[in-house]
């Protein structure tokens, strides 16, 4: 009995460290191979900055790279709890946008060390599994603001925000110092409208600055380039790109590309190293994560002194000769 016990003692220590060399520790992936992402968002998907997070992972998805689910217009109060339900159900990478929930997000992250967290934040990643991001667009916004700055005939820009947080001022502020080099006589209205996603206040908002003089727009939120179009004024856009919706109205945008950071998660992931970092970076003309769009319909409209300092500029971007400021405070009004 005690041989038998013996072989026993020793039997069972063998078998758990053969199972432990079978299934080494790496993020586990669902039935069929596929990695279990998950997305929770506090506004609709046709939102443009959640919407290109959600393009990323669909283009993912429909690579084959992962199992793909998602929540939209999750209020506040019930995003800790959505969070948890995902953590869960066996997500092994989970992506948002915290900005209004940064304590409830780090919080959950915390209680679930084994589950990849990926969110826009304005805060520091955190050890090991709390990674964020942002959309470092600067550079096209700076761009886009040349091509304002040169369009404009009454000298002033109308700007219309969502919240003064530091992810769209510094975008603003980039734009804003885009106009200037082009026009030094520019002058700007900035209106802020206490909302991610209200398109009639914000084109209530755009109305008020057209009166004013603003025959340029820029449109950081949606309904801004509508009231542009009802009043013949023009508009450029900020992270996706309008101009088909808008073909006489939205110049140019400042496009921003979510997928080198979605791709870099997922395969970090997959690989089991995925640690805390800051991933804003991607988001940088450096890993194509954004870009000025095609003029399209504005193409030979823009005036070729214009276009030639766009060149100019996007080349010294690309060499690392000329580096957009980062200034994240808020931007106010010269006029």
């Amino acid at each position: 009995m005690k041989t038998l016990l013996l072989r026993r003692t020793f039997f069972v220590p063998l078998v758990i460290a053969a199972l432990l060399s079978f299934f080494p520790s790496q993020p586990l992936l669902a039935a069929d191979g596929k990695l279990k992402v998950a997305a929770i968002y506090t506004v609709p998907v046709e939102q443009q900055w959640v919407g290109r997070i959600h393009h990323a992972l669909g283009l993912a998805k429909d690579r084959g790279e992962i199992e793909y689910a998602f929540s939209e217009n999750v209020a506040n109060a019930d995003y800790e709890r959505v969070m948890r339900q995902y953590a869960e159900a066996g997500n092994k990478l989970i992506i948002g946008e915290a900005f209004a929930v940064e304590a409830a997000a780090r919080k959950v992250a915390k209680d679930y060390p084994d589950v990849a967290f990926l969110l826009g934040s304005s805060g520091k990643p955190v050890a090991p599994n709390f990674s964020v991001f942002d959309n470092y667009i600067q550079e096209s916004s700076y761009l886009s603001g040349l091509i304002a700055g040169g369009l404009t005939k009454t000298n002033t820009i109308g700007m219309v925000g969502g919240f003064a947080i530091p992810e769209v001022n510094r975008l603003m502020h980039a734009f804003m110092l885009g106009a200037k080099d082009a026009n030094p006589k520019v002058t700007f209205m900035v209106t802020f409208i206490g909302s991610w996603f209200d398109p009639p206040k914000a084109k209530e908002a755009a109305f008020a600055q057209i009166d004013k003089g603003a025959d340029v727009l820029y449109a950081e939120r949606f309904g801004v380039s509508d009231a542009a179009k009802e009043r013949g004024k023009l508009a450029i856009g900020n992270v996706i790109d309008t101009q088909p919706q808008y073909p006489d109205t939205v110049v140019a945008s400042a496009l921003w590309f979510m997928e080198p950071t979605v791709d870099h998660a997922i395969a970090a992931v997959k690989a089991g190293n995925f640690k805390a970092e800051d991933y804003g970076p991607f988001s940088t003309m450096k890993y194509n994560g954004n870009t000025l769009a095609p003029l399209g319909t504005f193409e030979g409209k823009i005036p070729a002194a214009v276009l030639a300092l766009v060149k100019d500029k996007q080349a010294a971007i690309a060499s690392s000769k000329f580096s957009v400021p980062v200034i994240e405070t808020e931007p106010k009004s010269t006029k």
